[in-house]
Parts: structure tokens; sequence; C-alpha cells
């Protein structure tokens, strides 16, 4: 147990030290080494816990998608979850800011939108028993790139919305049928 804490600890180092690079360097620009400098690790360390920066950085936007959505469903809603989401985004503004601008290998927004499709698709399961249709996966699919094509656009145009806003804006943009779907389920309030 104690090195399952030693390795969780490193990982949360690391990420901290990544984000501290952030604040002067673009994400293509940082190193490794920069990183281990920063966190004061070697990069046997690093290469124990990641493959590569991106790895780190889709690691660490785990962790939230984990903190904003783990009750979803069953004690909040996705309104709630998206929330948590968005608020976690702000506090972690300067980290998203440069994660999201960054479109090359293994990037942060394709990794969200793998993560939370396949969170939705596993709600949708776990609720009923089964799998989504085919109708619904792909709905899932355009409705997901949405919702983090705004996401990322809310980052890089300065957060005008509050995170309230943007999660009401994100709920009203769902297609009607996932939406009767996500209704039905208790994921959103009953659609009238």
């Amino acid at each position: 147990m104690q090195k399952m804490d030693k390795l969780k600890d490193s990982k949360y180092r690391l990420a901290e030290a990544i984000k501290e690079c952030m604040k002067t360097t673009s994400v293509e620009s940082i190193t490794v080494r920069q990183i281990v400098d920063v966190c004061g690790v070697s990069r046997q360390t690093f290469y124990r816990n990641f493959i590569d920066k991106y790895d780190l950085i889709n690691w660490y936007f785990d962790r939230l998608l984990e903190q904003s959505f783990n009750e979803m469903g069953s004690k909040e809603d996705l309104r709630e979850g998206l929330i948590k989401k968005f608020k976690y985004i702000k506090a972690e503004r300067v980290f998203f800011l440069a994660a999201f601008r960054f479109d090359e290998q293994n990037n942060l927004k394709e990794h969200d939108f793998i993560m939370i499709y396949e969170f939705y698709c596993k709600l949708i399961r776990v609720k009923t028993g089964e799998l989504p249709d085919k109708r619904t996966r792909k709905l899932l699919e355009m409705y997901c790139q949405a919702s983090i094509y705004m996401t990322v656009q809310w980052v890089l145009k300065g957060m005008k919305e509050s995170e309230e806003e943007l999660a009401d804006l994100m709920i009203d943009a769902m297609p009607e049928h996932l939406a009767g779907i996500f209704s039905k389920l208790g994921i959103i309030s009953p659609v009238v």
C-alpha cells in the first residue's frame, strides 16, 4: 500500500512540475528533462510513471474526470458533473490553456473525447444492462465532439460564460434522442 501511495505522489508531483513548465513554455517545447528538473526526480522516475509528456497530461486530465463525474447518475446529475468539471478547468486554467492549444499526437482533445464517450457508454450500460445501440453511439460521438469543441473554445477565448451557463448550454445542445435517454435514466433532469 505504501508503494502505491508513493507512486501516486510521484505522478502528482510530476503533474505539478509540467504545470509549472506550462507557465513559460509551450507544450510542444517542454522536455522531459525540464519536467524532472522542476520536479527534482530522475528521468527513470518519470518513465516509470509515464510514456511521455502527453501521457502525463492525459493522466492528469483523467483525475479531473474522476473528480467531476464519479457520482454522476447516482448522487448527482450531468449538470452538476459538468459544473464541477468546468470549475476544475477554470482553477487549472494555465494547464488547460496550454494543453488545449496542442494538436499533435496523443493530444488532450482526442483523449478527452475518448474518455467522455466511453464514460457515457458505460453509464448507459450500467443503468440499462445493455450497450447503447448504434444510433445512440453515433449521436454520443457527435455530441461528445461538439461538447469538447465548445469546452476548448471556452478555455481559449477567456472563459466568458460561467461554469453554470456553459453546463446549461451543453445540456441544451444535446440531441433530443440522447436527452430522452439521459432523462429516463436520471442522468439529466426530466425533459418536458
